[in-house]
């Protein structure tokens, strides 16, 4: 394992160990904690993902790093769309829109992520064949 994927466990650990009193920002990029179902497992799962707002939504890209597979979590909301966020210590119930290369919203939103996290995920899609897709949360009244 390398010294940031040991960076970002030690970051979800805190932010989750603190109740989000600690952890709402990764190296200066704010993070939102994803809490979603195992498809398989039907266990709760959760994820320290970048974001960036879009209006009252929140935008996560799916890049797991630009692996040639979606991350698990992806697979969990395409299962089961029913997902929680908490930024800092607010939780709210979101709902979700997946975003696709094929989706007309798809270069907007993805230039708001990409621009949001200088750039590193237009590197990480240069890694993969699979177009990563963009995650919309919504949160719920």
């Amino acid at each position: 394992m390398s010294l940031f994927q040991l960076t970002l466990r030690a970051h979800q650990w805190l932010y989750e160990k603190t109740d989000g009193l600690v952890g709402h920002r990764l190296l200066g990029v704010p993070t939102l904690l994803l809490r979603t179902t195992g498809a398989r497992s039907g266990q709760p799962r959760t994820n320290a993902l970048v974001y960036a707002p879009d209006g009252e939504r929140y935008l996560v890209v799916a890049s797991k790093g630009g692996a040639p597979q979606a991350p698990g979590w992806l697979h969990n909301l395409r299962a089961d769309p029913q997902a929680e966020v908490q930024i800092g210590r607010r939780r709210q119930p979101v709902d979700v829109r997946i975003i696709g290369g094929d989706d007309p919203d798809y270069a907007r939103v993805w230039k708001i992520v990409n621009d949001a996290n200088s750039g590193r995920f237009a590197d990480y899609q240069t890694r993969t064949k699979r177009t990563i897709p963009v995650v919309a949360l919504t949160p719920r009244p």
